[in-house]
């Protein structure tokens, strides 16, 4: 059984993935990651995450790495069975994986191959691996009642900002609102918080495919905030929930996105 704090990150190979398991790894937790990364021939690819897996050795904390689908039911079940085996518990379970499109289409034209892709990973893996590792929650709960148990969701100023281009990832995004709602009602009997993340404009692999787009947006005030957020940004509003610091405040939606949520005139 380990003795510090274990946290499993899903989607932390790279982007804000890497800065949430980055940030929890600096105060003390031990990580589990996931990932599901490609090469651009289409190979898996595990350079990311062993670097990512290097950097948060070198914070002082012990980190296991495991491929896997969020949306598949058998790579949902390994990555809990990995954290039981290696650390015999899960203090925080961010769930940060997450999809766009592969190509951006009019909801006029959207298949249903692309729809089903991005709700299966968006939505579908997270609601069901939060299941998974609520259960095991309740009982660490059990045994251990005063441990702090908490759950994030990677939500996206996407949950309420039309994007016709990308209606599925819009869906995904405004669904994870309501997921966050529904567990955190559930689970508050037992202690346990659950918290969205809404990120807004952050510099990532996926939105470095519409940088110039979101440069002239940012130099013409879309935030009041005039700059890209950071995947640190993300950390460090997780790092906030992972110290306690929100323990009353279940089910709260923090907005990390340079006041864009201002929705100003």
């Amino acid at each position: 059984m380990a003795e510090r704090p274990v946290a499993i990150v899903t989607g932390a190979s790279r982007g804000i993935g890497k800065g949430i398991a980055k940030e929890l790894a600096s105060l003390g937790y031990d990580l589990v990651i996931n990932h599901f990364d490609f090469t651009a021939e289409g190979q898996p690819d595990e350079s990311k995450a062993a670097k990512t897996q290097k950097e948060i050795k070198e914070l002082g904390a012990a980190c296991e790495v495991l491929r896997g689908n969020v949306d598949s039911a058998e790579d949902r079940g390994s990555l809990v069975a990995l954290a039981k085996s290696k650390f015999g518990r899960c203090d925080m379970l961010v769930n940060n994986a997450g999809v766009a499109p592969s190509k951006r289409m009019d909801i006029l034209e959207g298949t249903v191959e692309s729809f089903e892709r991005v709700m299966g990973i968006n939505l579908k893996g997270p609601y069901f691996l939060t299941q998974r590792v609520a259960n095991w929650m309740i009982e660490q709960k059990q045994r251990h009642p005063e441990r702090a148990l908490r759950i994030v969701n990677t939500g996206s100023i996407s949950a309420y900002t039309s994007s016709p281009g990308r209606g599925e990832y819009c869906l995904s995004k405004a669904a994870i609102g309501m997921m966050t709602a529904l567990y955190a009602d559930r689970l508050a009997e037992y202690g346990i918080g659950v918290f969205e993340i809404r990120p807004g404009i952050i510099a990532t692999d996926m939105t470095s495919v519409v940088k110039d787009k979101y440069d002239k947006l940012i130099a013409e005030g879309v935030t009041p905030i005039k700059r890209w957020g950071q995947p640190e940004d993300i950390g460090r509003a997780v790092g906030a929930i992972a110290e306690g610091r929100l323990d009353f405040s279940t089910g709260q939606v923090i907005n990390v996105d340079g006041g864009f949520h201002l929705r100003r005139l």
